[in-house]
């Protein structure tokens, strides 16, 4: 089976190869076009296994690999991803209130690593990520979180919308980050079960994510300087904002 190093797989046979082997797979690419033969096989196996896949041109396949691909790209992922449930429950039984990490389109791999890496040194109980629109988990990822990533819990989730209800149904306050909230950082009670929401590092927060959040708040800015933050940075500083108003 032909694997290269940033955990690319591809060609017919190895794809199926690593769909029936239970390999956690991380992203799909699969050539536009009729799809009939093995290719057919492949989405019949996607979709019963519900993995989301992307149809893209032969070309975005071609600067994937250099070898033939056949038509079908998948990338393994690095880790190994928790049920939120689980990831839920399990900071519950600690007797903490949880603190969930909730990355709503962070593309870039080093802010997705960079991230993970101040999750785990907060202590925060489990990142949650959607499965399209997010920086893939693969060894650049974790070697930019130094490792943190094969340490914190990863949920994956095809709705965000339903994920985020699930948080709330199970009593934490959504807190979305955003540069159009009325609240400051440092005047917000960020007390209790919580789950923080960050944004695409150039739109920001999704509007449907928005409208799910309880409380919003900004990041102050001095009058005359640059006015916004590296989305990792950003989550530095909220992160440790909640973490200072929960051992106060």
């Amino acid at each position: 089976m032909e694997k290269k190093q940033n955990t690319l797989i591809y060609g017919v046979h190895p794809v199926l190869e690593a769909l029936e082997s239970g390999k956690t797979i991380d992203k799909v690419w699969i050539q536009e076009g009729h799809l009939q033969g093995q290719l057919a096989e492949i989405l019949g196996i996607l979709r019963q296994k519900r993995i989301l896949w992307k149809q893209v041109p032969t070309v975005k396949l071609n600067t994937l690999v250099r070898g033939n691909h056949q038509g079908v790209v998948i990338a393994l992922s690095s880790v190994d991803f928790t049920p939120l449930d689980i990831i839920i429950s399990e900071a519950f039984s600690y007797g903490d209130d949880p603190f969930i990490l909730v990355l709503d389109g962070i593309t870039d791999v080093r802010n997705f690593g960079a991230i993970a890496r101040t999750a785990s040194c907060a202590g925060i109980h489990g990142i949650l990520v959607p499965e399209q629109g997010s920086a893939p988990i693969g060894p650049d990822a974790v070697k930019t979180s130094a490792g943190a990533l094969l340490k914190i819990p990863v949920a994956r989730t095809n709705s965000m919308y339903h994920a985020i209800r699930q948080l709330k149904n199970s009593g934490l306050t959504i807190i979305g980050a955003t540069e159009k909230a009325a609240e400051g950082l440092y005047q917000a009670d960020l007390t209790g079960p919580v789950a923080l929401v960050m944004g695409n590092e150039e739109t920001g927060l999704s509007p449907d994510v928005l409208k799910l959040c309880d409380q919003l708040v900004k990041i102050p800015m001095s009058a005359g300087g640059v006015d916004s933050l590296n989305v990792s940075v950003s989550t530095g500083v909220v992160v440790y904002e909640i973490i200072r108003q929960r051992t106060k």
